[in-house]
């Protein structure tokens, strides 16, 4: 079972930016546990701030991989290309997303994503990658 996780601009400051929304833990101790956690799966991990990265990324694994995570960050609420992205490929995507966008700003409640993902997990904090591997896993 081969999942990738890829996360979008700013997710490379968790531990340290805006605590209160996104937590103190940084992203790698929690993919560390993740990887103990779940010893059966090959896991990738992706972080870039830089949306064509992203669109090459999700093209690279969304042919091959049993499935994508994606917390596409800000991008959720701008990029048409990323959903366009996700839409062209076949691996099953799950969004993520740390802090629940539809209880945030209006600008936050709108995802060019969610309609092109197989689900979406928001605002359950880190456990919501967790939850998107048991999804793809069971």
């Amino acid at each position: 079972m081969k999942i990738a996780i890829i996360n979008g601009p700013n997710l490379n400051l968790l531990g340290v930016r805006e605590v209160d929304i996104y937590g103190e833990e940084s992203f790698a101790s929690f993919f560390d546990k993740l990887q103990q956690k779940f010893t059966s799966v090959e896991f990738l991990y992706y972080q870039s701030n830089v949306e064509g990265e992203l669109i090459n990324k999700i093209q690279e694994v969304g042919f091959s991989f049993n499935g994508i995570i994606f917390n596409p960050g800000g991008y959720t609420h701008t990029s048409v290309a990323i959903g366009d992205a996700i839409a062209a490929i076949t691996s099953p995507v799950i969004e993520v997303h740390i802090s629940n966008i539809f209880g945030r700003e209006e600008v936050r409640k709108l995802s060019h994503v969610s309609a092109k993902a197989k689900g979406v997990i928001s605002g359950l904090g880190l456990k919501g990658y967790e939850l998107a591997i048991d999804y793809f896993t069971k």
